[in-house]
């Protein structure tokens, strides 16, 4: 299931294959599974230049041997094997744990195969004897069924967990936001887990959406889960995926996100056993799905963050010390805002211009004595209080009577004020930069010569 960064070269074989089947071709690895030399040599000739990788079984117990060491994203099966039919081999694979779509080849058809076929959840039918753009048809349709079905379900998961409102940047310029992107962009090409700490509203989902974009794994899918929101009960089956009855399987957000990134937010809140399970797939990087007898291969970057103390919760014993530390493998503390003083204006303009547009309601005036009242508050809520407040402010037409502007500053005082905080913020940049002023422009947004007019004019 995991789509490789790279581009095929212009011209060549993959790239023919997303002309004619589709793009999800190149992607794919597929098991042929015929007695048939001849038949397994002819699908591994067409598919081979085609896809990502193709394997053979001459028999269902070799393929079963295959599906034990590694995953696929589709089988092409035979019906008529020597044994078994290839319908008896598939249903007893979907008990054990087998979640590849199939596609049956057969020369002997008739409606009561064609119905137990679709029952035992085959994604197509083909009849020998058949030429080859009918089978690459048949798999393009097959994964394109497939990605659009993982698709829908990740859209679906974001929009319940609220994602949309975690798709924003990672804003401001302040030396402690800086810090945080100079770390991200340190761990950006590296495979290493990491765990977000800080107090709730920091903008841990953002740093963790940010450091993804920055990965070789930007176009794979980035699937975050909300543990505290996910009742533990379900969680299991939510994140290992489960086997359902006799001839289904239903996937887990391991699997959805395999080749991308699993960001597990509320860490600390997952349940003991789900725990036990975590670790096990982070050293193993296989998972069981609950009911399989088969554990399936993984590829997939993990980010976790929590608010908690998870030394205070593994001191007390609700949280695992050898998950702790298998996790804990670089820590990335989201500072509160308060401590990003600086960054209050920017974020505030952003806000205002955002919910202004999204709602299609006026903008309210950001003056000099509201962005000083601003600036002076503590933010408990940090940047998510922020937002929510502009969002609010927005909607009833004005801001709250704490910030409201009622001239008890005067505009000179306001300006004076504000003044010192801009001077504030480029002196700490500068000396975050070691006094050099073409990289503390850099970081301000501004050009050099602005950072060396506010220098002379503050004699520095």
């Amino acid at each position: 299931m995991s789509r490789p960064a790279a581009a095929p070269a212009p011209g060549g074989p993959a790239e023919k294959a997303r002309d004619d089947y589709g793009e999800n071709l190149q992607f794919a690895s597929v098991l042929v599974i015929d007695d048939e030399p001849g038949m397994r040599n002819f699908l591994t000739k067409i598919l081979e230049p085609r896809v990502k990788r193709v394997e053979q079984a001459r028999s269902a117990e070799q393929a079963a041997e295959i599906l034990d060491l590694a995953h696929f994203d589709l089988v092409i099966l035979d019906n008529v094997m020597p044994g078994k039919t290839g319908l008896d081999w598939l249903s007893e694979q979907r008990r054990v744990g087998l979640f590849a779509d199939t596609i049956m080849i057969t020369a002997y058809a008739d409606l009561d195969t064609a119905i137990r076929a679709l029952r035992t959840g085959v994604a197509d039918f083909v009849l020998k004897p058949f030429r080859a753009n009918q089978i690459l048809n048949a798999v393009a349709r097959a994964l394109d069924r497939k990605y659009l079905r993982r698709e829908n379900f990740l859209l679906k998961h974001e929009l319940s967990e609220g994602g949309q409102a975690a798709r924003g940047r990672l804003l401001g310029n302040s030396p402690a936001i800086q810090r945080v992107r100079d770390v991200l962009a340190k761990l950006a090409p590296t495979p290493a887990s990491v765990l977000f700490t800080g107090a709730s509203g920091t903008g841990k989902e953002i740093a963790a959406r940010t450091l993804h974009a920055m990965s070789d794994r930007a176009g794979e899918p980035f699937v975050a889960v909300n543990c505290a929101a996910v009742s533990p009960d379900h969680i299991a089956e939510e994140l290992f995926g489960v086997v359902e009855g006799r001839d289904r399987t239903r996937d887990g957000l391991f699997l959805h996100a395999d080749g991308g990134t699993l960001f597990l937010d509320e860490v600390a809140q997952l349940p003991e056993q789900v725990q036990a399970g975590l670790l096990r797939v982070l050293e193993d990087r296989r998972i069981r799905p609950l009911g399989a007898e088969r554990e399936i291969p993984l590829n997939l970057r993990f980010f976790f963050a929590t608010n908690a103390d998870l030394q205070a919760e593994v001191d007390a014993g609700r949280f695992r010390a050898d998950l702790y530390h298998r996790i804990n493998v670089v820590n990335v503390d989201m500072p509160p805002l308060a401590d990003r003083s600086e960054d209050i204006v920017e974020l505030a303009a952003l806000f205002m211009s955002e919910f202004s547009r999204a709602l299609a309601l006026p903008a309210l005036d950001l003056n000099e004595e509201i962005l000083l009242k601003l600036s002076r508050y503590d933010w408990p809520g940090n940047v998510r209080e922020l937002r929510n407040l502009i969002e609010r402010s927005v909607i009833l037409g004005q801001f709250p009577e704490e910030f409201a502007g009622h001239g008890t500053v005067t505009g000179q005082e306001a300006i004076e004020t504000l003044a010192l905080v801009e001077q504030r913020h480029i002196m700490s940049v500068l000396d975050a930069c070691d006094g050099n002023r073409a990289e503390a422009a850099r970081r301000l947004g501004v050009s050099r010569k602005t950072v060396d007019r506010k220098c002379a004019a503050w004699d520095i």
